[in-house]
């Protein structure tokens, strides 16, 4: 006889009352993905690095054309509330103050990863394509390679290229913006 598990799943207006009640608070490293509270793995030095040197070339090239945000909350729906590592916003007066950014606001999504790379290639990504998120990076670490994901639909994203060192990227609603791989990979 096999047994099934129950799991309790729990929308995103629960989750922000536990860390109203100090059930979660903000030390907590953890998001909510298809309504379950997942852990976020520890940030490792090559995986901050990466990140900072993101936001620092992001920050630069763009200015106040975006809001560049760093690991905070996205909603996506009513049982995800994941924080991708960098997200280009649209520019709002309060800069989010009021609510947290939801796919309409956000121009693209970058993931880094070194230990949860096939976490993120399988589960979230797929997740930003049914939200709709118009573009996603995968940043892989260890291959040194950056995967650039558009066209978004229910099934995933339709189209998927990969960027090595010496090529360069444009994000898809910026255009006139080139970033090259050896500028988000350190190189």
């Amino acid at each position: 006889m096999t047994v099934q598990l129950l799991r309790r799943k729990f929308t995103v207006e629960q989750y922000h009352k536990m860390l109203e009640s100090g059930i979660l608070t903000e030390d907590d490293r953890v998001e909510l993905i298809r309504g379950e509270i997942i852990e976020i793995s520890p940030i490792g030095t090559k995986h901050a690095a990466c990140v900072n040197r993101l936001i620092n070339l992001l920050v630069q090239l763009l200015g106040k054309r975006v809001i560049v945000a760093a690991q905070n909350p996205i909603v996506l729906n009513d049982n995800s509330q994941p924080q991708p590592d960098v997200a280009l916003l649209k520019p709002r007066d309060d800069f989010y103050a009021t609510a947290h950014p939801q796919p309409q606001d956000i121009f693209l999504l970058i993931e880094v990863a070194d230990s949860t790379i096939e976490y993120d290639r399988e589960e979230k990504i797929p997740l930003y394509a049914e939200a709709n998120i118009i573009e996603v990076w995968l940043v892989d670490i260890n291959e040194q390679i950056v995967e650039v994901y558009q066209q978004p639909t229910a099934a995933g994203y339709q189209h998927i290229q990969k960027f090595t060192s010496g090529q360069t990227l444009s994000i898809q609603v910026l255009p006139d913006v080139n970033i090259s791989a050896n500028q988000i990979l350190g190189h």
